[in-house]
């Protein structure tokens, strides 16, 4: 079983968890990533793609038999039940599949990219909680051009989120992303060395 300390990477929708990551990957820091989780075990080879093609119906599915995930995320995110059921398939599962691969990491800390960390009530299964926090208005901006979504869409998805106050409440320590991407650098510089010693004093 892996002792490196845990720390949980969580922010909004566009806030750029995967920037800050990126960054702690420059680093060498091992980085596992909830949405790419996500993305292999609903692929048509995944453990959970049959589970979500039964409760939602073939008309989620591309020609090609994958799930269309846009489609999805429109159904879900315009009915909280949908939501619940689909959380309910997945995160057990997600979960699972990070325990594992925390179990091979051999390094002082790691990164855990979580951003549904406090809806999920996930906290405590790490050891420390990373938020990246940007202004609402950022996000929207950010996502809009990113993702191609509609900004009322991108609204239902952000209503379905913690709060900013609530993210804020959990957090052990704060990146506030909303300017160049050398002060956001700087920012993992001393957080990194900052992990460092927290793992190294939890292994004393």
């Amino acid at each position: 079983m892996s002792s490196t300390l845990t720390i949980a990477l969580t922010g909004g929708i566009g806030s750029g968890k995967s920037v800050v990551a990126s960054l702690f990957e420059n680093r060498n820091v091992p980085v596992i990533d909830s949405d790419k989780i996500s993305k292999d075990i609903i692929s048509p080879t995944g453990t959970c793609f049959s589970k979500i093609v039964e409760e939602f119906g073939e008309k989620i599915l591309t020609k090609e038999g994958a799930i269309n995930r846009c489609r999805l995320r429109e159904i879900v995110f315009d009915d909280d039940i949908a939501r619940i059921k689909l959380e309910n398939i997945l995160h057990p599962v997600i979960f699972k599949n990070i325990n594992s691969e925390i179990s091979l990491i051999n390094y002082p800390y790691s990164i855990v990219i979580i951003p549904l960390l406090i809806e999920t009530k996930s906290t405590r299964r790490f050891d420390r909680i990373l938020l990246v926090d940007t202004p609402e208005n950022l996000q929207l901006e950010r996502v809009v051009k990113r993702d191609k979504i509609s900004p009322e869409l991108l609204r239902k998805i952000i209503r379905t989120q913690a709060t900013r106050e609530e993210r804020l409440k959990y957090a052990d320590d704060v990146i506030v992303n909303d300017s160049e991407i050398i002060n956001l650098d700087n920012s993992i510089k001393i957080l990194h060395e900052k992990y460092l010693v927290l793992s190294n004093e939890k292994h004393k």
